[in-house]
């Protein structure tokens, strides 16, 4: 009964994570200390009144929210997901030092049963990063909708963008550019792919403008809408709770051929 309670006492912060990173690509510290304080009663029960003695309780504690923390540092260091993401999974790190187990309606879940290592965030955070395969297909599907035989100069960039007109860019928000647009002193532009996509700032829009009526460039231009990775961390944790480890199923599903 404590696991489910602690489900449906996560969703809604849940949630609302993802509708404050849709909505301004942040998420507020506040709104994880008060997910940290409001359920630190499930962490002091589960230390001295859960199914584990409380030393052993108290070294699940540490090792889940030890080794999550290190994890998230480093990836949030190497650019892989932002400070608000990070603290999220540290917090689920504490508020489940073990893999959450329940029965509902004659059900056990997780459905396909607990992981070899019994880390819960870390299957979060892994079936968050295979769910992300998802927007890639998703954006090819609908490049593929909208399909023009200039998307095969760059075919690979109908895998994590699509193209807009300059005229609808001031209209549209948390979009990145793809290209890096430079006049050279020929009079000529010169296209530099962005990796990880060039931040749109208003003042580029006169530019840009300008480039397409001299004809230098097309009046559509690539761009990224950079979804925020919290939306993917939701359904992770989802996933999680109802299905089980993503990587470790599709892994024995492979060794079982």
């Amino acid at each position: 009964m404590i696991e489910i309670l602690k489900i449906l006492f996560c969703l809604p912060f849940l949630f609302y994570s993802c509708y404050t990173d849709l909505k301004s690509r942040n998420i507020s510290n506040r709104l994880w200390k008060s997910m940290l304080a409001s359920g630190s009663g499930f962490v002091l029960y589960e230390l001295f009144f859960g199914a584990l003695p409380p030393l052993e309780a108290l070294k699940a504690l540490l090792l889940s929210s030890g080794l999550v923390f290190l994890s998230v540092y480093i990836l949030f260091q190497l650019g892989a997901f932002g400070g608000g993401d990070a603290k999220g999974l540290i917090v689920l790190s504490i508020l489940f030092p073990s893999y959450p187990t329940f029965e509902l309606l004659g059900q056990t879940y997780p459905f396909v049963g607990l992981p070899p290592i019994g880390l819960f965030t870390f299957t979060v955070l892994g079936n968050a990063l295979l769910l992300t395969i998802i927007v890639p297909l998703g954006m090819f599907g609908y490049n593929l909708l909208h399909y023009s035989s200039d998307m095969l100069q760059k075919p690979y960039y109908m895998f994590i963008g699509y193209k807009t007109p300059i005229a609808t860019l001031k209209e549209k928000e948390h979009l990145a550019l793809l290209e890096k647009f430079e006049e050279t002193e020929k009079g000529q532009i010169k296209r530099k792919h962005v990796r990880a996509g060039l931040n749109f700032e208003i003042n580029q829009l006169p530019e840009l403008e300008t480039y397409a009526k001299k004809g230098l460039i097309e009046d559509k231009v690539w761009v990224t809408p950079g979804l925020p990775f919290m939306l993917s961390i939701t359904a992770g944790f989802l996933v999680a709770v109802l299905f089980g480890d993503l990587i470790f199923y599709l892994i024995l599903l492979f060794i079982q051929g």
